[in-house]
């Protein structure tokens, strides 16, 4: 378990990890491993970082389904409360498109699950079509009124997976959430040389995607991300880890 600092925010999970958000330099963005497992979780708290990101991918990957709202709702807050047992940092989930959950029983799970925030994206893993996005933004303030301050709420953009790939249509889904209640905003796969524009007009916390080929965390931050996530690609580089381990058993 990693120790609590004298630097460290003191409160609630939602709190800290709240406060984590806040008063960042450029260059200096909150990074959050993505654990798949309570293994995984461990090494990355006992490594020094203050919260972890549970990513929807890796979690289904490692539990045999796919990933898109594939695994069954009851197996992810399952997996979720093994992660935020295991450790004594902050945890906020992946949780998709909300599995079809009314507002008030999705909070309750996330809780129940001992999240400290949570994902939620605006496409409709069914049809693989973005959400109308006054729909979305009402569906991020009921969230917002049952969570109250108990959850932080990253509300993923996905204009750039699956819409148009402008700052402007991210940026003009990110204001409406922001307004909604979202603590923070993820135009997820948005080229790092977008980040700095959309950063400068949304004016809250701003998650950027991690993964090999694009900048480094540190560069993400100083070009406007306040907050660096992997996805599920921490866990993908672990089973490559382990399939060459396997080959070479093999051979």
């Amino acid at each position: 378990m990693t120790e609590r600092t004298k630097d460290t925010p003191v409160g609630t999970g939602a709190d800290v990890l709240r406060a984590l958000h806040h008063g960042r330099v450029a260059g200096d963005p909150l990074v959050l491993p993505g654990p798949w497992d309570a293994a995984s979780a461990r090494v990355f708290a006992d490594a020094g970082f203050p919260a972890l990101a549970t990513p929807s991918a890796g979690i289904s990957a490692s539990l045999g389904y796919e990933d898109g709202e594939g695994t069954p709702p009851g197996e992810m807050f399952a997996a979720i409360r093994r992660i935020t047992r295991a450790v004594d940092v902050p945890v906020t989930a992946d949780v998709e498109a909300g599995y079809g959950l009314p507002p008030a029983e999705l909070v309750e799970r996330l809780l129940e699950a001992g999240a400290a925030g949570c994902n939620l994206e605006d496409s409709d893993p069914s049809a693989a079509t973005l959400v109308d996005p006054v729909r979305q933004a009402d569906r991020l303030a009921a969230v917002r009124a049952a969570a109250g301050t108990a959850l932080v709420i990253n509300a993923r953009v996905d204009t750039y997976l699956r819409g148009p790939r402008t700052p402007a249509a991210a940026i003009d889904r990110a204001l409406l959430y922001a307004a909604a209640g979202a603590d923070c905003v993820y135009p997820i796969l948005a080229p790092a040389t977008h980040l700095t524009t959309i950063a400068e007009a949304v004016r809250v916390p701003l998650n950027a995607l991690c993964k090999p080929g694009t900048p480094s965390p540190r560069e993400l931050g100083a070009l406007g991300a306040t907050r660096v996530t992997f996805g599920g690609g921490l866990q993908a580089q672990a089973l490559e880890a382990v399939r060459a381990m396997a080959a070479g058993m093999v051979g």
